[in-house]
């Protein structure tokens, strides 16, 4: 088993965790799970647009951007408008973009195939390039604190943040992973310091890639496994300062939201 084959798939999940994990932190505060699906669907829409359209790299990257900030700026607008509403508008946001997606590739030979790839994903086959354009995003937001909490409250900060990071990511992992790497360990993890859940993720990523390697399976879905796995265990034994009663705190705090 050549461990070599996981060194950037890897860096990738990864990477994907360090642009993550805060976003799933004020996902869960903001009591809009769904935005994750919705936003990681629309970044697809535009990679699906930009293949049928035979456009590839830094015009694939931006088209897919476009669509998830216009997704972004329409799911701001509905929570804004209807707040009591807004997961289940944000819930047919999502179903729409992938209706539309599945009409759009009906066509096309191999749609289907890329329909499926788009959403389980195959991260194991992630080379060093593909991770340049969120690295560059990463390496702009964090020193200037893109990714704190304080700057993610407001929401013009955290909607534009989280589409362009997320129609990054999810070419590199599928919807699926993305959505799992967003919520599974800041869920079985709350509390303020972030650090923990970047473990448990990390420790997720290594495990269901490995397995991937060894097993000979879809590595998207062998990692998602891992993160509910080592989440459910974590949700169990805490990590770091996460203990019992301050968890039941936090999760009371995120009812409220």
């Amino acid at each position: 088993m050549d461990l070599t084959l996981i060194a950037a798939p890897l860096a990738g999940g990864l990477l994907i965790l360090v642009s993550h994990v805060s976003l799933g932190r004020q996902v869960i505060k903001r009591g809009i799970v769904f935005i994750d699906l919705a936003i990681a669907q629309l970044a697809g829409l535009g990679v699906l647009l930009a293949a049928t359209l035979n456009l590839s790299g830094w015009l694939a990257t931006a088209l897919a951007a476009a669509v998830s900030l216009l997704g972004a700026a329409l799911v701001a607008t509905l929570s804004h408008v209807w707040p009591a509403r807004r997961e289940a508008l944000i819930g047919l946001v999502y179903v729409g973009a992938a209706a539309f997606g599945m009409v759009w590739v009906s066509a096309d030979p191999h749609g289907a195939q890329r329909l499926a790839g788009l959403l389980a994903g195959d991260v194991l086959w992630v080379d060093w390039p593909q991770l340049l354009p969120l690295a560059v995003l990463t390496a702009v937001l964090v020193p200037v604190g893109g990714l704190r909490a304080q700057a993610l409250e407001r929401s013009w900060v955290f909607y534009p943040v989280f589409a362009l990071l997320v129609s990054l990511s999810v070419p590199l992992a599928g919807v699926y992973l993305v959505f799992a790497s967003l919520i599974a360990p800041v869920l079985a993890v709350p509390g303020e310091r972030l650090w923990p859940a970047f473990v448990l993720g990390s420790v997720g990523y290594l495990v269901g890639l490995l397995l991937s390697l060894w097993a000979d399976w879809p590595s998207g879905p062998c990692v998602v496994l891992m993160l509910l796995m080592t989440g459910s265990f974590s949700a169990v034994y805490p990590i770091g300062s996460c203990r019992t009663h301050s968890r039941s705190k936090k999760e009371k705090s995120y009812d409220v939201q």
